[in-house]
Order: C-alpha cells, then sequence, then structure tokens
C-alpha cells in the first residue's frame, strides 16, 4: 500500500481494526453516555472521525494508522449507539419509525455507492487524498449539525436500563442476531468492492 510499504494483506487489517472499534463500542458508550446531552456529544463522535481520518491521511507508519483506523471504528460505533434514538426524539411520535428508517439508510447507501467511489477516487487520486476528502467533509458536516440539528438532554438516570434488562426485552434477542449478521456479512463484503476493469 503506497506511503505505508505494506501488503496488501496488512492493508486488509486496517478493515478489521476499523470494525472491531465498531464492535467493542457501540453498546458501552451507548451505556455510558446515555445521560449526556445530545448535539454536543454528536459532535464528539464526528470530531473523532475528523482526527482520526486525517491522522490516517497523513501518517506513515503503519502501528499509527492501525491505531487511527480502530479508534475511527470506535467513533463509527459509538455514532451507531446513539444515532437511531437521537433521530426519534426530533419527531412526533406516528413518525418515529421513517425517522429511524431515515437516520438507518445511511449505511447501504455508504456500501452502495460511497465505497465503489472512494476506490474510483483512491485509483485516480491515492487513498490519501481519499481520507483528506473525507475529513473535509466532516467539517462540513460539524457545520451543519450546529446549524440545523437540535439538541436534547440526555436520559435521566432513573429511566436507563441496564444492558441485562435490554437484553432480556421481547424480541432484542432475534434483532441483535439480525444486527450482527447483517454487519459482519457488509463488513465481509465491502473489503472486495472494486471499480471494474
Amino acid at each position: 500500500m503506497e506511503g505505508l510499504n505494506i501488503s496488501k494483506g496488512m492493508a486488509g487489517q486496517l478493515v478489521t481494526l476499523y470494525a472491531i472499534g465498531s464492535l467493542v463500542a457501540a453498546i458501552p458508550f451507548a451505556m455510558f453516555t446515555a445521560g449526556m446531552r445530545r448535539r454536543p456529544l454528536l459532535l464528539a463522535i464526528i470530531a473523532g472521525f475528523l482526527v482520526f481520518n486525517t491522522i490516517t491521511a497523513i501518517s506513515s507508519n503503519y502501528a499509527l494508522t492501525l491505531l487511527a483506523r480502530f479508534f475511527a471504528g470506535v467513533a463509527a460505533g459509538a455514532a451507531w449507539g446513539m444515532i437511531a434514538g437521537y433521530a426519534r426524539r426530533m419527531v412526533p411520535d406516528a413518525l418515529k419509525g421513517r425517522a429511524l428508517a431515515v437516520a438507518m439508510v445511511g449505511t447501504p447507501i455508504a456500501l452502495t455507492f460511497g465505497v465503489p467511489a472512494g476506490t474510483l477516487l483512491g485509483d485516480l487520486f491515492g487513498w490519501r487524498a481519499v481520507f483528506g476528502l473525507m475529513s473535509l467533509l466532516t467539517l462540513v458536516l460539524m457545520v451543519w449539525v450546529l446549524w440545523k440539528v437540535p439538541d436534547y438532554p440526555g436520559q435521566p438516570a432513573d429511566e436507563r436500563m441496564t444492558m441485562g434488562q435490554v437484553f432480556v426485552l421481547p424480541g432484542i434477542r432475534p434483532i441483535l442476531m439480525v444486527v450482527l449478521t447483517w454487519m459482519l456479512a457488509h463488513n465481509i463484503l465491502y473489503t472486495y468492492i472494486a471499480v471494474g476493469p
């Protein structure tokens, strides 16, 4: 891989570390930040993407790049842990399902269009330029969040559920298994997406 002097197999570990970061962060992060105000938390998560994508763009050290990809994954897991609930708070009860669908549609759009576009841009301009572009877009996103996204208080301590309580909710285990299978599948799949000849 250009600039890091590593093999394709070693480059693949950058995706692996990102996925591990997402996996280990999602549930604990949601639990430990439940009481925090929503918009500052969202901005901190987005700032994490900005910092770790920028480090990835400029790093010439493989270990540092692996670390940056892991923490970018942590930011992604943190985002997954809060965005659905955040979106549902912005709308009346009748629109909560639609808000959830809109909030979560970003992942399939990113996989369908973003990954191939990133691969194409990487082939044309280099992978570092793609991470630099993502950092610039992240700055734009932060400005948009400050401008348009409302803030909400965190969840009061007496309304929070423990992980054990959540896990025994009726129907939650099948949903978690579907999400786990889907996330594993898409993390495996997008490793192989490339622009055709």
